[in-house]
């Protein structure tokens, strides 16, 4: 684990009240009391008073490898912060997600609401994880993405823990397995399949990220393909000639990468994995390649899929003795969470109440799944800025970050309801 010691910013000590005087038009009756409340800015004091300890978080989980369905040993860490936070119940579920349960004061007969971060990442186990600081960031395979998220998880779970703000609902605190690459969302499935823990949850949040403006709230579907094209094989210049798998697969891809999309609604199509062969002079028996496609609309991803997979058979029916096999390796469904749902409206209005403009895009996250429940369901960023997500120079950068935290407390808490004492 790497200590980084961390100068706090010069901030505003005023409470966040200050900024509705100049904002009326984003301040509900309802906010207005949120903000008020003292038990409320207790909390949001313990998140700005704990932002050290947050950011040591951050980097022992970037630290911490959690490649594509190898995330136990991040899992298991997650669990001992929550039990360290206060929620003596986290427990690693049979699909490998940690949830822990916050109790409603006054009882737990209301459903649960459902506060997540996924704990994997989209690099290999063989990736260098430690995170270097230089120039006031953080760089590191996924220190963002979803090392904040993770972290952020366990601040607010500590600041509700710590605080004892009144809840009319319980929330359940989850870190999901499977939310990158071919992980298929495999962790929050698991979540609201029958009789497990969020089946009935009353609404979602997942943090995914740096950020304090952005709100997902329309879940981009996606499908992801892999093609098998398997032959004969041969020697490169004695049996030159034969069907080369290849060849084929590659005029293929040169076919889907000339394809027209649509831009309304916006759809894409990325080959994003190829391979084949085991020599230089020999020709190939079997090639493959791993293909993304994803689109706002659900009928607009469905014809795209047939047109990718026409590109696909049409390259094999003069191929001779060559054999394509096409397997769908990820469904992520689509949807929409609309802009006048409370749980939209509430978080941007804490986004407003922080200064910021609040823009309502669409994502591919674990929200997708809830969305496509029915569920009320968004993904937040959790405060700070990043870059280069995905990559092994991928930083974050603490600008804003106990901020971004509190719009996500603040989101949560008009969504949980508070109890009146």
């Amino acid at each position: 684990m790497n200590v980084i010691i961390c100068i706090p910013q010069k901030r505003d000590k005023a409470p966040l009240r200050r900024y509705l005087g100049r904002m009326q038009e984003v301040a509900s009756p309802d906010l207005v009391r949120l903000v008020d409340d003292p038990r409320v800015e207790t909390a949001r004091q313990h998140i700005r008073g704990t932002d050290g300890l947050t950011l040591a978080n951050l980097v022992e989980l970037a630290e911490i490898p959690a490649p594509p369905f190898g995330e136990r040993q991040r899992a298991e860490r997650v669990r001992e912060l929550l039990r360290e936070a206060g929620l003596r119940d986290a427990a690693v579920d049979a699909e490998g997600n940690v949830i822990a349960r916050h109790p409603a004061q006054g009882g737990e007969a209301m459903e649960p609401f459902i506060l997540s971060a996924h704990l994997d990442t989209v690099f290999p186990a063989e990736v260098d994880t430690r995170v270097r600081r230089a120039n006031g960031r953080l760089i590191g395979p996924g220190v963002s993405d979803n090392a904040r998220g993770l972290a952020s998880l366990v601040a607010i779970a500590r600041a509700l823990e710590a605080t004892r703000v009144p809840l009319q609902r319980p929330v359940l605190f989850a870190a999901t397995v499977g939310e990158e690459g071919i992980g298929n969302l495999r962790g929050v499935r698991h979540l609201f399949e029958q009789g497990a823990a969020a089946q009935g949850a009353a609404g979602f949040i997942s943090l995914d990220g740096a950020g304090r403006r952005q709100i997902v709230n329309r879940a981009l579907g996606s499908r992801r393909l892999r093609a098998v094209v398997r032959g004969p094989g041969g020697h490169s210049w004695a049996d030159w000639g034969a069907p080369n798998p290849i060849h084929r697969l590659s005029a293929a891809v040169a076919e889907i990468s000339g394809l027209l999309l649509p831009r309304q609604p916006r759809t894409a199509v990325t080959v994003s994995r190829i391979g084949g062969g085991t020599s230089v002079n020999a020709i190939p028996s079997d090639a493959w390649i791993e293909v993304d496609l994803r689109s706002e609309s659900l009928s607009a991803l469905g014809e795209t899929e047939r047109r990718v997979r026409d590109c696909l058979t049409a390259e094999m029916a003069h191929a001779g003795s060559l054999h394509l096999t096409i397997e769908v390796i990820g469904d992520r469904p689509a949807g929409e969470t609309a802009a006048s749902q409370p749980l939209v409206q509430a978080a941007q209005e804490a986004t407003r109440l922080l200064g910021e403009v609040p823009e309502l895009i669409s994502s591919s996250t674990d929200a997708n799944v809830p969305i496509a429940l029915g569920i009320p369901a968004i993904a937040m960023g959790a405060g700070g800025i990043s870059g280069n997500t995905h990559t092994t120079e991928e930083w974050y950068a603490n600008d804003g970050g106990p901020e971004g935290i509190e719009r996500v407390l603040l989101t949560l808490l008009r969504a949980v309801g508070l109890r009146d004492e």
